[in-house]
């Protein structure tokens, strides 16, 4: 729900120009916005969820950012878009950070890979549901709610996050110890391993303290490595729509809603590319399996780039997007390996708050170089070259932080299993 409704601003950026008469530049400082007050209110955010739970805080997280969609189907004019971005900004924020959080609550170390990977198989999932629903709302949306097809499409998704609010709080246990399904010797042997773990990485240096957290140049480095993978994401996901019907050369309102379904195509390649590569990824360290993705979706934007052919075109794309949405989940085994408890907290909030300054910069940055030049070129150039930096911090830091965490006991064993075989 999260990532439909950041991405429901472009998939309705034709039908809202036209009715409201927004630019380029003015769409891309509106989807980046919402950063805003989900960048200052990540950290806090984190350390809510931390003392009253999971469940009561991802509640109030949905439900709040729910209403602020909602009413995003009532504005008239670019001031009051900006706003209710921002507001969503603030109710939304925290919820990626909390959610990373929580699952070290629950997974081990040797399982994060394939748990990280399937959390993240939800954001190109959503663009699966979400271009479809999308289409279905510009089309038909009038009909259902009485309201145009982009005012109607805020106004469900909006209900929906409601009710998925409603169903956290119904369903969701805080802790191992609080799941139902669980037996007692279950939650124990979850806990017990956590524990050890957790034990296991402050004998070897990790990091426990908020302070320490936020002001280590290793979880900074971490931050803008992460903020070069997610790059990447948010100008596709704003503008592909867009891009897609300028290189068609379509401009009717049949072709608009073609060119949301064809967006669609990307994200479902990446949910083929993200069940395959945790089985390579989990044998794998971290950095080599976030680094291996991460560039490939360099590559698929340079494609982009240079080819004029609608085919080929989403083909790179298709690459691209498998790219970074696979790195994605990896990079998140990164950061357990040298933080825990308060820092962990923190330091999650942390990373996830600065990548998600690049949700601003990205799609303002592309809307402002696409209306200056009068294509999308400079402008995926420009993601390319960004992602690159990203990824040769990520070569050097990563490879520190892998080191800081040291081997967990069980897989000092399989390594020596694994000597003694050979």
């Amino acid at each position: 729900m999260s990532y439909i409704d950041r991405a429901n601003l472009g998939y309705m950026a034709q039908p809202l120009s036209q009715d409201l008469g927004f630019t380029a530049a003015q769409l891309g400082l509106a989807s980046g916005l919402f950063f805003i007050g989900y960048v200052l209110v990540e950290v806090p955010s984190n350390m809510m969820l931390r003392r009253f739970g999971a469940r009561r805080w991802i509640t109030r997280i949905l439900v709040t950012w729910g209403a602020v969609t909602m009413s995003t189907a009532a504005v008239q004019n670019v001031g009051q878009l900006y706003a209710m971005r921002i507001l969503l900004g603030f109710a939304e924020a925290g919820l990626a950070a909390g959610i990373l959080l929580y699952m070290t609550l629950w997974f081990p170390r040797s399982q994060r890979a394939w748990a990280m990977s399937a959390f993240f198989m939800m954001i190109p999932l959503s663009g699966i549901i979400g271009s479809p629903m999308a289409a279905a709302l510009l089309s038909w949306g009038q009909i259902l709610t009485g309201l145009t097809g982009w005012r109607s499409l805020f106004l469900v998704e909006g209900l929906l996050t409601v009710l998925t609010g409603i169903l956290i709080f119904t369903l969701l246990p805080d802790r191992p110890k609080d799941a139902k399904w669980l037996t007692a010797a279950e939650k124990e042997a979850i806990e017990n391993r956590l524990a050890q773990e957790a034990a296991h990485q402050e004998a070897h240096g990790a990091l426990t303290g908020m302070r320490q957290a936020l002001s280590s140049g290793r979880v900074w480095a971490l931050a803008l490595a992460f903020f070069a993978v997610v790059f990447g994401l948010y100008p596709i996901a704003f503008f592909l729509p867009t891009m897609i019907s300028t290189l068609t050369g379509s401009i009717s309102g049949t072709s608009n809603i073609n060119s949301v379904l064809l967006a669609g195509i990307p994200s479902a390649m990446a949910i083929i590319a993200m069940l395959a590569w945790p089985k390579i990824a989990s044998r794998k360290s971290a950095v080599f399996s976030t680094a291996v993705p991460m560039a490939l979706g360099v590559l698929g934007l340079l494609l982009a780039t240079f080819t004029r052919n609608n085919v080929l075109f989403i083909m790179a794309f298709c690459l691209s997007v498998s790219g970074i949405f696979t790195a994605m989940p990896q990079f998140w085994r990164l950061p357990p390996l040298c933080l825990t408890g308060a820092a962990a907290a923190s330091g999650i909030a942390l990373i996830n708050s600065v990548s998600n300054l690049s949700g601003f910069v990205g799609p303002y940055l592309t809307g402002a170089i696409a209306s200056a030049t009068g294509n999308y070129t400079y402008a995926l150039l420009t993601i390319a070259l960004i992602m690159t930096a990203g990824l040769a911090i990520l070569l050097t830091v990563g490879r520190r932080a892998e080191q800081a965490g040291g081997k967990q006991p069980e897989e000092v064993l399989q390594s020596l299993a694994e000597e003694k075989i050979a």
